[in-house]
This record gives C-alpha cells, structure tokens and sequence, in this order.
C-alpha cells in the first residue's frame, strides 16, 4: 500500500475538523443549514490555512443527500463520489496553470449543462489571481450571473492582486493564520493517532516554524518522523532535522554582539555554517530571540507571551536587563533588514557576517540608534575611569610611573587623550574642500573615510585615512593616489601632511595608537558647506 503524506491524510472532512477558521466554518455551515449558499464565493488568506480544504466541504455539504447540522455526512453517494474523485460535477482548476481567455469560455460554455449526478455543479477556481487580465473580464458576467445549479468558489493568496470588479462579485471570507496553540494542540493528537512519541517542546517548535499553516505543520511533522523513524521525537532531533540551533547558541551570539567581538561572532558563525545549520533560519530565530528579550524588557508579566521554553526564561531575563531598548531595537531592524537580503543572496555566509559586523560596530552607521549606543559606551567607559585604550604608564620595574613607595592617584591612574595636531586638525577642517579635487568616482568614498592621526613618538604629521569597507581599496592599491593627495593638501592649506590609506579592521597592532581627528562645532559647520567645483574651460 503506497504512503499518504499527513497533510493528505489528515485533511478535515467536515467543518468542525477545520483548525483555526472558526468565523468562516461557522458562517458557512449556517448559510448551508439555512438553505442560504451564495453563488460565488472568495476564499483568500495565506498558503496552508485551509482554503482549498473548506472548498471541499463546501461543495459535498451544498450536494450530500444527508447533511448534519451544515456539515457533509460523508457517508453518502454524493459524497463519496466527491471525496473519492469520481464526479464531474466538482471542478477543480489550476489558476496558475489554466490562465487564459481561452480556458474561461471553456468555464463559460460547461455552466449551462444541468449537473451529471449532483445538486449543484462546483467550480473550485485555485490561486485565482494568477488568472490574465482578460481572463477576468471572460468571468465577470458568469460570475455575476451564473446559473442556478452552478457555485464559484474561488482561492487565493494574494487577494490585492483580484480585480474590484470579481471582489465585488463574491462573498469575501479571509482565512487568518491558525494561532500556535492550536497548530501544537493538532499535532499532539496526530502524533498520539500516529503512535508517534513526541517531546511537547519539540512539537511546538514544529508549530511554530509553519508560520500559522497547518499544512506547512505536518509537512515538517512528515520529514522529522521519516528521519527518525521508530524513534521518539525531541526537540534536539527536530532542531537538526529543520537545521534550526537551540537559546544558548543565540545566547553566545548575542552576548559577542554585545562585547563588540566580531572575532569570536564570526567563528561561531563559521562552525554553525560548517555543521550545516540553515543560515537563513538561524537569522528569523535570532530575530524571534531579541524578541523574547523585548517582552521581557517591557514587563515582567510577559512570559505567557514568550514561546519558549521554561528554563530559557532565566537565561533571556539575563540577557534582558544587559541590553538597553534603543540598542534592541537596532539589533531587530539590521537583522529584518538582512533578512529579506538573504533570500536573494548568492553568498549567504558573507552577507550574514557583514550584517554582523555592523551589529559589533555601530560606527560603521550613522543612524540615530547606532549614534546612541556609541555614545552609551563612551559613557560606559567613562564610568568605569577607562579615558583611552592605551594602557596605563608604568615603569621599568613594573611599579607606577609615581615611584615605589607613591600610590597611584588619580593623575597617574588616568590616561588622557593626545592632542590633535594643529596642522593635521586644519586639513580635516578643509577635508571636503580637499576631496573635491579627486575624479568624482573616487572623491565620495574619500569624503566618507574617517580621518586619524597617530600618537606613536615621530608619527605628528601622518594623517590616517581609515575607510570603512573594501571600496577604499581603490586607494591603497593605487600608487598615484597618495602623492595626489598629498599635493591636493598642500595646495587647499600651505600645510603638509605624509597620507597612510587603510582598510578598517586592518590596523592591526596599532589601534591602540590611532585617534579619530574630532572637530569642533564650528569646523564641522565647516566641513559640511556645500563645496562647488568649478570645471576648467
């Protein structure tokens, strides 16, 4: 005997076995108790919410010969025939595939015979918005007019895109997601009808990763019996199955984002993408993570809300109180945003990682929230009496720089930021200035680069050009640059200054050393002034 899938051999046969829709099933069951069916029907919502499945009983309960209570008997000829396949008086149509004028006249031309063995000839009209603009214009007048013994039932998943005209021709029912709860409540008596072991955890799991679709539910419910068959079902083995990881992988990728390690972010992504884990998966249930952390922040009544289990709550109300709401926020609207760029990415791996950098460093953008938690970390060292990354002065013998028998106060404790230096201070002033003589490829990536100088002994007069991804690359592989630089500054200031072009993150050793050339409020006034390049004759 060949194997049903469960999606297949689960599909609910009446109304009251419909999961989830209980305004529509219960609207329609009244309409066929009252002897009130409509003649044209839209049934829209998205995929695997049961559309096509109460399209079915709606048709054997308008032709079962016994019907109980508005739903089909099942038991009938009508039915039988109808659930068996074998009537011509249920119509099933691919509107994806059966698009055309030509395939409504057809519709059009079949409506005026009288039902083979039927009440009621049905027409169940599938993805419908697939159907050519002059398709529906063939339909209209049926539609709006059809015969007595003829129902449209029309589905569809993207009902913006079913012209007015045909809306306004149907009663409209929306099929709305099934709610996790009852999503996990049907697999669990699936499962026990299955003789199927299952741990509760790893059955909500499963219903939550259909996203609302029953159908989507037992497919995924199908694969994880099929690869342990014979075995009880987990959670671990559903999470490698589906290739999702578990709160405490999300809780060290977190915990890095939040030190700023992108060293250790990316090996933990690497041994992830090396064990096969599905990347794109990994960045919805991260986003589902800092959601987590969200409700928690919000109140601590929420954890009937949370989806998860109960002893990750302690962990994530940790991981709660570390994570300030801004910065959240930050964290959710980079990983939606990477989200949507996974799906059309080539490079999957690369996109994350980059994605994740910019997490680990909000300098890299200049957008309110990434501005606020740079400052909230400046804040934070300030705190903590950490002034610079340098370290502290000692000396020779590893006692403080006061001598042997002084304690360290607080002069000796503190290190103070290094001067800018006058000249190196005028050329950033004049920056925009300067870079407006570079060809116009080239001179807004120049514009964007941040400007540093070292505090390293004989380094004064170096100026650090620091561009923040691989575009700057143009610079340093050009020898011709930085001798055009170079006279560009010395021409726009008098003044003269030895250019070094790096890539960020390519520093090195000498990140302790370099300081970002900050300017004053009135030579950033300055340096944003418009800048008109006048082109020689």
């Amino acid at each position: 005997m060949s194997y049903t899938a469960l999606y297949r051999k689960y599909r609910p046969e009446t109304f009251d076995e419909v999961v989830g829709q209980e305004a529509a099933v219960t609207t329609l069951r009244n309409q066929v108790r009252a002897g009130r069916v409509g003649h044209a029907y839209l049934f829209c919502g998205t995929r695997g919410t049961g559309k096509t499945s109460v399209a079915r009983i709606l048709a054997r309960a308008v032709n079962c010969e016994d019907p109980q209570d508005g739903n089909p008997c099942c038991r009938c000829e009508s039915c039988r025939s109808i659930l068996e396949g074998r009537t011509m008086d249920v119509i099933e149509i691919d509107g994806a595939s059966n698009n055309g004028v030509e395939n409504v006249r057809q519709i059009r031309e079949e409506v005026a015979y009288a039902p083979a063995s039927l009440k009621k000839k049905i027409y169940i009209i599938d993805e419908v918005h697939m159907l050519s603009a002059g398709a529906f214009n063939a339909l209209l007048k049926t539609l709006e007019e059809p015969p007595e013994h003829v129902i449209f039932i029309l589905a569809t998943t993207e009902v913006q895109s079913v012209p007015v005209t045909i809306l306004s021709r149907c009663q409209r029912f929306d099929f709305r997601r099934i709610p996790l709860d009852q999503i996990t409540e049907r697999l669990t008596q699936l499962l026990a009808q299955e003789q199927v072991e299952a741990e509760e955890k790893a059955v909500r799991y499963i219903a939550r990763k259909a996203d609302g679709g029953m159908r989507d539910a037992l497919s995924l419910t199908d694969r994880c019996i099929s690869c342990f068959a014979g075995e009880a079902l987990t959670y671990s083995k559903v999470m490698d199955v589906l290739g999702a990881v578990d709160a405490e992988t999300y809780s060290r990728l977190l915990r890095s984002v939040i030190a700023g390690d992108a060293a250790a972010l990316l090996r933990q992504i690497g041994d992830l993408a090396d064990e096969g884990r599905d990347l794109a998966l990994l960045v919805n249930d991260f986003i589902w993570y800092l959601r987590n952390l969200m409700l928690l922040k919000v109140s601590d009544s929420t954890e009937e809300m949370l989806d998860l289990p109960e002893e990750d709550v302690p962990l994530l109300t940790q991981e709660a109180a570390m994570v300030p709401m801004d910065t959240l926020f930050r964290y959710i609207r980079v990983l939606s945003e990477l989200s949507s760029q996974m799906r059309n990415s080539a490079n999957q791996r690369i996109t994350l990682e980059t994605a994740m950098i910019r997490l680990c460093r909000p300098q890299m953008q200049q957008d309110i929230a990434s501005l606020t938690q740079r400052v909230r970390q400046l804040e934070e060292q300030l705190k903590k009496g950490v002034w610079s990354a340098a370290p502290a002065a000692q000396a020779a013998d590893g006692a403080p720089a006061g001598g042997p028998d002084a304690g360290p106060g607080p002069e000796e404790e503190l290190q103070y930021e290094p001067a800018v230096p006058e000249d190196l201070e005028l050329i950033a002033s004049q920056w925009k200035g300067i870079a407006a003589g570079i060809r116009p490829g080239a001179r807004s990536i120049l514009e964007k680069a941040v400007l540093k100088f070292s505090s390293a002994p004989g380094a004064e007069n170096t100026l650090v050009v620091v561009f923040g991804d691989f575009l700057g690359e143009r610079f340093t592989q050009d020898p011709e640059m930085k001798p055009l630089l170079e006279r560009l500054i010395a021409e726009k200031t008098g003044r003269s200054a030895n250019v070094r072009f790096v890539i960020e993150g390519e520093e090195a050793g000498e990140d302790a050393l370099l300081r970002e050339i900050v300017l004053k409020k009135a030579q950033q006034d300055f340096v944003n002034m418009d800048i008109e390049v006048e082109e020689e004759e």
